[in-house]
């Protein structure tokens, strides 16, 4: 039952055409009541929304009380809905599957909006190879614009890292922002044409400074300088903002959806400016890594597994050879003797009541005292 948990992180849902058809306030219900109290109504998949809570039997349901929950809320002010909990998706607007829909396309999910969109209707090509972990939409890019200074360094083909401004004209809008002295310093010692003031070249006889690299006096000075950049590198994230330096470059925006990899969120900067902007755009989940579909889904198959052990197993794994060949040898007397015992009730056409089971267990832990007490232990 989740109702009590409030606006669970992320969990799949549900939309019931039956209560609330087409004009009637949207809603969305949770796995437990899709089966609970709507087993033989239409209902919409949603598969997954973020931050939703059931309203299955609140006042957007007219006839309908929750059977797992009676007393609920009137509504659940943090829910968000869209044309999904109409089973409608996409730009077009159009349910899925699509009965006059002859074009075979497939369906991906917003991370922001969390819409469903035909591959088509994105404005860019899904890549080929499929390798991509998630994708914001046209409309989401324009609202969370600060993106696409991310995505020409992080996003799929389709948006390629640029190098030349005037490249860019029949591209898109074209940012950029002038380099700054470190910058144009760096850009010369890679091409080699880095000019030293005279003055410097020059140096005064008689300091007597090494003039290899293999002098104690420069190596010092290299092993500072990598030690600087290290601490400069850890400490950039608390100093910079890593939005400001990707827009000091050129990249291109355009009205398209985007691609992302699966480790594009852990690249967003966290300086305390951009999750400002997070806040106020509400898209503070995109630097939680565990808010994805996958991070959901490998919950799920956890959870699963540690449902499907043993409790047999997990405890003969925490056992010595001695204690499992004990544990084995109860476990088998208790089988046979309770098949036994009840196999006398079916023969008889008996019901077999609370009283004759707790009257077998008693006789079972007699007959077991009796066995250990008889015992005889040796040491040699």
């Amino acid at each position: 039952r989740c109702f009590p948990q409030g606006a669970v992180k992320r969990q799949a849902l549900y939309a019931c055409s039956t209560c609330t058809p087409p004009g009637a306030e949207p809603a969305g219900i949770c796995l437990a009541c899709s089966y609970e109290c709507h087993g033989t109504h239409r209902l919409f998949e949603l598969y997954t929304k973020r931050n939703f809570r059931c309203d299955c039997g609140n006042s957007k349901f007219k006839n309908l009380q929750c059977k797992l929950l009676p007393e609920k809320g009137r509504v659940n002010s943090g829910n968000k809905y869209n044309d999904n909990f109409y089973g409608l998706y996409c730009t077009c607007k159009r349910p899925y599957p699509d009965p006059e829909d002859e074009i075979p396309d497939e369906m991906i999910q917003c991370i922001v909006c969390e819409d469903w969109f035909h591959g088509r209707h994105l404005g860019a090509v899904p890549p080929e190879s499929g390798d991509f972990h998630e994708m914001v939409c046209q409309a989401c890019m324009n609202h969370c614009p600060f993106l696409w200074a991310y995505a020409s360094q992080l996003a799929g083909k389709e948006i390629p890292p640029l190098t030349k401004a005037n490249s860019l004209e029949d591209e898109g809008i074209v940012l950029k922002v002038e380099e700054s002295e470190e910058q144009k310093k760096e850009i010369k010692k890679e091409t080699g044409v880095e000019h030293h003031d005279t003055k410097e070249e020059k140096q005064p006889e008689q300091f007597n400074e090494p003039s290899t690299s293999s002098g104690p006096a420069c190596y010092c000075s290299k092993f500072l300088q990598k030690f600087c950049v290290e601490i400069a590198e850890t400490t950039s994230e608390f100093s910079f903002c890593k939005l400001k330096e990707l827009q000091s470059k050129p990249f291109v925006k355009k009205d398209t959806a985007t691609f992302w990899p699966s480790n594009w969120r852990s690249k967003l900067c966290t300086c305390e400016d951009c999750l400002k902007m997070y806040s106020e755009l509400e898209v503070q989940f995109l630097t939680d890594e565990c808010d994805t579909v996958l991070a959901y889904e490998n919950k799920g198959t956890s959870d699963q597994e540690t449902e499907r052990r043993d409790p047999l197993m997990d405890t003969l794994n925490s056992m010595n050879r001695v204690q499992q060949v004990e544990l084995i040898c109860e476990y088998n007397d208790l089988k046979t003797e309770l098949t036994d015992y009840l196999r006398r009730f079916a023969d008889e056409g008996t019901v077999v009541k609370r009283e004759d089971i707790q009257h077998f267990f008693e006789e079972f832990q007699s007959r077991k005292r009796r066995r250990t007490n008889r015992m005889q232990y040796y040491c040699s």
